[in-house]
């Protein structure tokens, strides 16, 4: 079974509070984008294993989130078969798109679907809700308007049909754990839902991801591929999570042909 797990965005990003359990308190909006890598999963008649193509991931296979996915249905649906599961990577990692998480969260819906394991998306959540903040959003995989660690989410009505994105990875890895020590929790001082039912040309001013200002400083590359995007006609640009991909939103049919000064990847989504 072959499946394409997708990026996602995020549109405003505030950390509100600290938890008991060591973890931050998150207000955001994810947006879905079809920025996709490759899944397969097919019935082993031996071991389960897992390769990769594409784009190279850092780390031990065993670490890899598919994998723990895979592990933690199992030990609640010992009679799941071993599996062969391949993953071509597009995704850039690190970069505050969640591809890793998307992954994740993919991998069991396709167990889920393929062995029919009956699970309902409010178990699917739970399940995912395990293995990382942004890996239950991918099971809903619509704009939601997401609280607590990102897991809490309602349905928000935004439509970007309308517009085209201009994704920019530059190769910097940002630490999320460092990313988050740079802050300081507060609630914000305006409506993240109350802005975002603006004209995407009104959020410039307003709508704001909370780790840019840490994360552009140590990086300050990232502050200038952002102007670059509003000098080519973007109507809203910003980092995503907690970066280092800058996505920049444009009219339709109006993505600029950048010559940047570095080899980034650039994703172009119309």
């Amino acid at each position: 079974m072959l499946t394409f797990p997708n990026c996602k965005i995020n549109l405003g990003l505030h950390v509100v509070g600290k938890r008991a359990d060591g973890f931050h308190e998150l207000e955001t909006v994810f947006y879905p984008l079809p920025l996709k890598d490759g899944l397969e999963v097919v019935t082993a008649s031996g071991a389960t294993t897992f390769t990769t193509s594409g784009l190279p991931i850092p780390g031990h296979a065993a670490d890899n989130l598919i994998l723990k996915a895979y592990q933690l249905l199992q030990k609640d649906f010992p009679q799941l078969p071993a599996v062969q599961v391949h993953l071509h990577k597009h995704i850039p990692m690190g970069a505050g798109l969640g591809g890793g998480s998307s992954n994740a969260a993919f991998m069991l819906q396709i167990l889920n679907k393929k062995y029919r394991l009956q699970l309902n998306d409010a178990t699917l959540i739970a399940y995912a809700a395990q293995l990382g903040s942004d890996c239950p959003f991918f099971i809903r995989n619509q704009p939601v308007y997401a609280t607590g660690r990102g897991e809490i989410m309602e349905d928000f009505a935004l439509r970007l049909d309308g517009y085209a994105f201009l994704l920019i990875y530059p190769g910097i890895h940002v630490n999320t754990g460092w990313a988050f020590s740079q802050l300081q929790p507060q609630i914000p001082a305006y409506s993240l839902k109350a802005v975002l039912q603006q004209p995407v040309q009104h959020w410039k001013s307003t709508l704001t991801n909370d780790f840019e200002i840490p994360v552009t400083k140590a990086h300050p590359g990232l502050a200038a591929i952002k102007a670059t995007l509003y000098q080519h006609g973007a109507l809203y640009a910003t980092m995503s999570g907690s970066g280092s991909a800058i996505v920049g939103i444009f009219e339709k049919n109006t993505l600029p042909d950048i010559k940047w000064e570095k080899e980034y990847q650039v994703f172009k989504i119309n």
